[in-house]
């Protein structure tokens, strides 16, 4: 959207957040090409602007449409503000998504029918842009928006996951000139026009852990091509920790458990380079198998420990306290932990019928069940498509007996 060229992203997996967008950029008016299985080639030129009926068709399905605002105001001067969705993990509000567009120059209005719109009189302006927590969004949404703005943007406090980064190379591809300091600040001067660009994007670490957990969990063996050891050091630190193995090589990490008995650690999720929230819940899981008592802190959303009741319903003995409790306090997190879950282990786990709520929480009930005895039923599986490319095809190559029943 910030250029009429010709790009081409490869690697691309088939999965529902791939999907909602270039749906979206399709019925804009993009040319949207698969060359080859994995491989888009998109061409924006002559487009028209996203209407609230068009979002309103996946309202709840993906967050990824409030980054589409930065662009659109850029070659229409407003942009249909869509309500967040995605996982049901606490508030998200767009608070610094509407603090950081008015601040270079966009005012939230609402029309006619209620509808809410960032619109601008003037083309958008550089400015200095403190964030108020380091989101991964707000930081993509500024740096969307003030690549073709006009003077000089710097965002304090900004989001540096390898996902932000491989962004700016991105951009730095199409144009762009964006410097990256080492205390969070990124600065972005402003240029006129973009051009296309080809790229591989970097492969997906939430994937990587999620089948490291499975491995661990269940006392198997699994090779993860392409997985990258540098994306995921302080979640291997804590692998190692609880008794886990893995190979690194060039071609990806095989993850194995290194001792017959787990044990048991501390943990506060933040941002990165710390222990992602992404993380934790399949983490959780292999926790319960763990000999001992184990602590995890949440500290980047309110509610993403609700997925825990279905774990105690299949036997776990896994208590949560609000705040931070003594044992995760002294982690040098970005803020206090909302809610501290408390594991204890050792615990047998048995099969169960559950409804699946979001997508990592998916994730750590099919790990629950690999472990589980008996059978499990896990509803609303198709969630897991939002994250996980053709996962019930990958369980199976591992040797996991698992149906899909369509209703």
């Amino acid at each position: 959207l910030l250029t009429d060229e010709s790009c081409t992203i490869y690697d691309i997996p088939k999965i529902e957040d791939v999907t909602i967008i270039k749906t979206l950029l399709e019925r804009i008016g993009a040319e949207v090409e698969e060359s080859r299985p994995g491989t888009l080639r998109i061409q924006a030129g002559a487009i028209r602007n996203l209407t609230h009926q068009d979002l309103n068709d996946i309202t709840g399905r993906s967050r990824i449409p409030i980054t589409m605002s930065g662009p659109l105001l850029k070659r229409f001067a407003q942009a249909a503000i869509p309500k967040l969705g995605g996982c049901k993990i606490g508030p998200r509000p767009i608070d610094f998504h509407v603090k950081a567009l008015h601040q270079l120059g966009a005012d939230l209005v609402e029309d006619e029918d209620g509808e809410e719109w960032f619109k601008t009189a003037t083309p958008l302006k550089g400015a200095t842009i403190k964030l108020d927590y380091p989101s991964v969004g707000a930081t993509i949404q500024v740096l969307f928006s003030s690549v073709l703005a006009e003077g000089i943007t710097e965002i304090h406090n900004a989001a540096v996951e390898p996902e932000i980064m491989d962004l700016v190379a991105v951009l730095q591809k199409m144009g762009a000139i964006i410097e990256v300091d080492t205390d969070r600040v990124i600065r972005i001067e402003g240029v006129g026009r973009l051009g296309g660009f080809k790229h591989h994007p970097i492969p997906d670490r939430n994937e990587a852990v999620s089948w490291a957990c499975a491995a661990l969990a269940t006392n198997g063996r699994i090779f993860i091509r392409n997985a990258q050891q540098s994306a995921m050091m302080t979640f291997l630190n804590k692998y190692r920790q609880m008794g886990g193995g893995f190979d690194s090589t060039d071609d990806g990490i095989t993850f194995y458990r290194q001792n017959g008995a787990l044990l048991p650690v501390n943990i506060a999720t933040d941002v990165h380079p710390g222990f992602m929230t992404d993380w934790q819940q399949p983490l959780v899981v292999v926790l319960t198998q763990a000999g001992g008592v184990s602590k995890v802190g949440e500290t980047v959303y309110e509610s993403r420990f609700a997925y825990i009741e279905a774990l105690r319903k299949m036997g776990a003995k896994i208590t949560v306290h609000q705040g931070t409790m003594p044992e995760i306090s002294h982690f040098k997190t970005r803020r206090a932990a909302f809610q501290t879950a408390e594991i204890h282990g050792s615990t047998p786990l048995r099969g169960a019928t559950i409804e699946i709520p979001d997508l990592r929480a998916g994730f750590s009930y099919v790990i629950a069940a690999l472990t589980a005895k008996g059978v499990s039923t896990l509803r609303n599986f198709s969630v897991l498509g939002r994250g996980y490319e053709q996962i019930i095809a990958k369980l199976q190559s591992l040797g996991v007996e698992i149906i899909e029943v369509r209703a």
